[in-house]
Parts: structure tokens; C-alpha cells; sequence
């Protein structure tokens, strides 16, 4: 085993089924990990009291002897007590060579997962904080997926928020505005916090018209934001092709089906108007800042040039005018600085503020409008809590 490295988090994803699980997306997420990592079950937060058996009902299971037990939507701690990437690769259970998750940001992988209690949120929430203080698990990223106006042929939104000031300097996050209804994975977010163990949440939009199917494709997405969180390399395996059969799919269905070609169509052009606003309205914003950088720039070496103009005319004139110079005092001084900055060509601080703020109206008049076209974006993880991430988001509900 390699050795681990001090300082590096021990952390926990966690997904829950229902509401929090459009598409599949979080739980298969979970499922992909734990392939991965060998994860074991290190602990069982029972069913029973949470539950509503009505809606997730036990399943019958038969061992390899055939005999019949029942397996509970129970909500299981998975970990691996090794390094992940200690190991790059390693045999299955069927003796085939399998890629691990290769990177050294991570100590050691807990996965949470489980359905979202019908009842008794609160004591729920308190049972998960009480398993990341005795697994003295540092780090958690609680996973989301709702369904949304995203059209199915564009990258797939996603969102990564935290109450953590902290949290949000090292991952690029944003901290939530959303007010409205919750779901399990916001309880468990605010309690965590409360208990001084801030996580981050990561959320991805899934298209409202393929609700009826696991999206692998916002899987993947969900994929790549930990991968850039955790600074590590998460191995795809089948997703990406199953990720294009996907949306080769509901291509040949949309096809086939003028209204929804259609209402698709007006999906992807307000993202696009979207997306386009907000690149034009980031254009000008740089061109602003590289305006008052260069503003900044021009009224030091013009000073400068004034200055040296004021040097010289004071030196040629030194001997014959010392004594006027002397008994004029400061106030003649400075208008002679005057006069040569006047004729250096300068123009003072006033005409560059009044260039500054006629260019602030323009970016200011552009980022209104690209506020106001992009409200399907969401603000999006960074190598190892370590650098900043692009987000896009919308105000999406549990994404907050």
C-alpha cells in the first residue's frame, strides 16, 4: 500500500433515492464508485421508523443454495479502508483485470446511499452526522439531480453550492439563495453544517421529457465535477457509450414526433440565447477590467513623463531662477507641475474617471442582460477543493 500522505480528506458522497434522484443520476453515480473501490458495507442506518414500505417494499432475494431472505431499503455506510490509487489496477471477483479510481487527494472513499425517509427527517439526519464523527470523515459531498427545462442534446448543467465561506473559496461553490420546499438531501446538508462539518453539495439538471429512464449522460456529468472535486481519475467504463446511445435515442424518438422535435428545438435555442448572453456579458466585463488595467498604466507613465518634463524645465533653470523659485514657495511649484503636465498631453485623473464610467454603464447595461437571458444556467468543482470551477445554475430546488 502506498503510503498516505498527511492533510488529505477522508470523504464521504452521498445520494439518496426519490425526489433527490431524478433520472437515477446520484444513485448510479454510487453504484459506479462502489465497482470501483470494492466498498464494503461498514454500517446499516435501518429502515424501519424512516421508511414507508408501500413505496420501497423489501425484495425477495435467493442465495446460491436457494434459500429466500429479504433485503430491506435499509441506508448503508460503504467504505474502503485503502488508499484509492494505491492500487491502478486489480482482479475482479471473475479473476478480470478492473481500473481502480487513480489519484492522491483522497485518504480514504466512504459511500452513503440510500431512499429518502418517509418520516422522522430529523432524527435521520442526526444518525448520518453521528456516522461521520465516528468515521471522523472530513469532507462530504452530498449528490442531486432534478428534472428541469434542460434540453437532452446540450452539456449538462450543473450547480455546486456550500454554506462553507471556506468551502466556497477552495471549490469555486456558491453559497445558496433558494428558498422552498426541501428534500432529505438539504436536511442532511443543514444538519451537517450545524454540527461544523460543512459539505459541499454538487446537483445536475436532468431533462423533464426522459423522466421515465436512468440518464447515463447526467451520470457521467455528475462523474466529471467529482473527479475535478476530488483531483483524482475516475475510469468511465461503459458510461460514455451509454451516454451516447442515450441521447441517440431520444434523437430517433424526437424525430418521429414533430411536437416534441419541436418543443425541444425551443429548449436548446433559450439555452443557447442563454449561454450566449452570459459569454458576451463575461467579454465585457474583461474588456472593462483590461480597460481600467490599461487606464491605470496610461496615467502612470503620463505622470511619469510629466514629472520628468518638470525635472528637466526645473534643472535648465536652476542657477538663474533659484532665488524666485525660493521665494515663490510650494504654490508656484505646482503650477509649473501643471503647466508641464499640460503640455506632456495629459488629462488627469477626471477624464479617465469619466471614460471609467461610461465604459462601467456599458458593462453594466450588458450584464443586466445577460442576467436576464440566463436563467438556465447554474453556477458549476475544483482539483482537489483547490481551484476554482466554472458553475451555471438556476434557482433549482434542491440543488440549494
Amino acid at each position: 500500500m502506498t503510503d498516505v500522505s498527511p492533510g488529505y480528506p477522508r470523504v464521504l458522497i452521498a445520494a439518496f433515492q426519490g425526489w433527490s434522484d431524478a433520472g437515477d443520476a446520484t444513485t448510479e453515480v454510487l453504484e459506479h464508485l462502489r465497482d470501483l473501490v470494492d466498498a464494503q458495507v461498514l454500517h446499516v442506518i435501518g429502515s424501519e421508523g424512516y421508511v414507508d414500505y408501500q413505496v420501497h417494499r423489501p425484495k425477495v432475494v435467493l442465495d446460491e443454495a436457494g434459500d429466500r431472505s429479504l433485503e430491506w431499503p435499509d441506508t448503508r455506510l460503504l467504505g474502503t479502508l485503502h488508499r484509492p490509487g494505491s492500487e491502478d489496477e486489480a482482479d475482479d471477483a471473475e479473476g478480470d483485470t478492473v481500473r481502480r479510481i487513480d489519484g492522491g487527494r483522497v485518504t480514504e472513499l466512504f459511500l452513503l446511499s440510500g431512499v429518502e425517509p418517509a418520516r422522522d427527517w430529523q432524527s435521520f439526519a442526526d444518525e448520518i452526522v453521528e456516522l461521520v464523527d465516528v468515521w471522523a470523515i472530513d469532507t462530504v459531498i452530498i449528490l442531486g439531480s432534478m428534472y428541469s427545462d434542460a434540453p437532452h442534446s446540450r452539456p449538462v448543467v450543473t450547480t455546486i453550492t456550500s454554506e462553507s465561506a471556506e468551502r466556497r473559496e477552495l471549490t469555486g461553490a456558491t453559497r445558496s439563495t433558494y428558498e422552498g420546499p426541501a428534500g432529505i438531501a438539504t436536511v442532511v446538508d443543514l444538519a451537517l453544517t450545524a454540527a461544523g462539518i460543512p459539505p459541499v453539495s454538487l446537483w445536475a439538471q436532468v431533462p423533464h421529457y426522459v423522466h421515465s429512464t436512468p440518464s447515463p449522460k447526467v451520470t457521467l456529468a455528475l462523474l466529471d465535477k467529482l473527479e475535478e472535486l476530488l483531483d483524482v481519475v475516475i475510469p468511465r467504463g461503459e458510461l460514455l457509450s451509454q451516454a451516447t446511445d442515450w441521447e441517440a435515442n431520444i434523437n430517433r424518438i424526437a424525430a418521429a414526433d414533430e411536437d416534441m422535435s419541436r418543443y425541444i428545438r425551443g429548449l436548446e435555442e433559450t439555452r443557447d440565447e442563454a449561454l450566449a448572453a452570459e459569454t458576451t456579458g463575461d467579454a465585457i466585463a474583461a474588456e472593462f477590467e483590461k480597460f481600467l488595467e490599461d487606464g491605470s498604466r496610461r496615467d502612470t507613465d503620463a505622470w511619469s513623463g510629466a514629472d520628468a518634463a518638470v525635472d528637466a524645465a526645473a534643472g535648465a533653470d536652476a542657477e538663474p531662477n533659484a532665488s524666485s523659485d525660493e521665494a515663490a514657495g510650494p504654490e508656484a511649484g505646482a503650477g509649473a507641475s501643471a503647466g508641464a503636465a499640460s503640455a506632456a498631453g495629459v488629462t488627469g485623473p477626471s477624464a479617465e474617471a469619466e471614460d471609467a464610467a461610461g465604459a462601467a454603464g456599458a458593462a453594466d447595461a450588458a450584464g443586466a442582460a445577460g442576467a436576464t437571458g440566463a436563467t438556465d444556467t447554474d453556477t458549476d468543482a475544483s482539483a482537489g477543493f483547490g481551484a476554482a470551477n466554472e458553475a451555471d445554475s438556476p434557482e433549482d430546488p434542491e440543488s440549494h
